[in-house]
């Protein structure tokens, strides 16, 4: 099964840079010739890539191509409004890059398991198991499926039907220290234990990293050790996000109850 979803990955990519690649051709074409009518969309895009299929991508997930090109086209989109923060030119994606992903509209949530659509031909295939599955409400929507540092983590956007709130006339006041957060029903820790020390650790990580680059210079990247220590850096870094974000949701949860 691990095959098959680095496989995934790997279509994710070759997709949207063969997207990209014609995306361009067609857009540069149009500006030549002064055409908006050959200005490139999703729909063309797609279509003619499905059009050239090889006959090994009959093997894996139709789903994974029209997905990748529907960011795609989003990102075009995006390329158009210089007011956006990280504004510019899709870019073509790399082999060497940390994270690789793929998406997927067609997962379920069964028996507590998550399950993925199974690729032609796949005998070997089962469901993922879940923590805390019972407490997933909701439609599951497109679910983003990454590798990083050899882990596989899944993103599992749900959409809830919002409730009516009633007005209670209760206020809330929110006091905010350095270490916690202070509320009239309680108090939130913003600085805990296991913070501390992953923040240590990435201190330390990071001074590794650095002495080793003014010693070797760019060569250090290629080094064995170097690459161990990036990896455990990045771990350390992905716990502080979980960390942060498991804050941030609990104080949103309690404080508006």
């Amino acid at each position: 099964m691990k095959q098959v979803l680095d496989d995934l990955c790997d279509y994710r990519r070759y997709c949207w840079n063969q997207g990209l690649a014609l995306w361009n051709d067609m857009y540069d074409a149009s500006l030549v010739l002064g055409d908006k009518k050959l200005r490139p969309s999703a729909r063309k895009v797609r279509d003619k890539l499905v059009a050239n299929k090889e006959d090994w991508q009959y093997q894996l997930s139709a789903r994974c191509l029209q997905l990748a090109i529907s960011d795609l086209g989003k990102a075009w989109q995006n390329f158009f409004k210089k007011s956006l923060p990280d504004w510019g030119k899709p870019k073509f994606k790399s082999k060497k890059t940390v994270r690789q992903g793929f998406k997927t509209d067609r997962a379920q949530i069964v028996n507590g398991k998550l399950r993925l659509d199974k690729p032609q031909g796949i005998k070997a295939w089962a469901d993922i198991s879940l923590k805390g599955a019972d407490d997933l409400k909701g439609e599951l929507k497109v679910v983003s499926i990454y590798r990083e540092n050899g882990k596989y983590w899944a993103s599992l956007p749900f959409e809830v039907k919002a409730t009516k709130k009633t007005k209670t006339g209760q206020k809330t006041d929110v006091d905010v220290n350095v270490g916690h957060f202070d509320y009239p029903e309680g108090q939130v820790k913003t600085l805990p234990n296991n913070l501390k020390t992953l923040y240590k650790r990435i201190k330390h990580y990071q001074r590794l990293l650095a002495r080793k680059r003014v010693v070797n210079g760019k060569k250090a990247t290629q080094a064995n050790n170097y690459v161990k220590t990036r990896a455990k850096l990045q771990r350390d870094y992905r716990k502080v996000a979980n960390i942060q974000h498991d804050i941030v949701q609990k104080f949103t949860t309690y404080a508006s109850q």
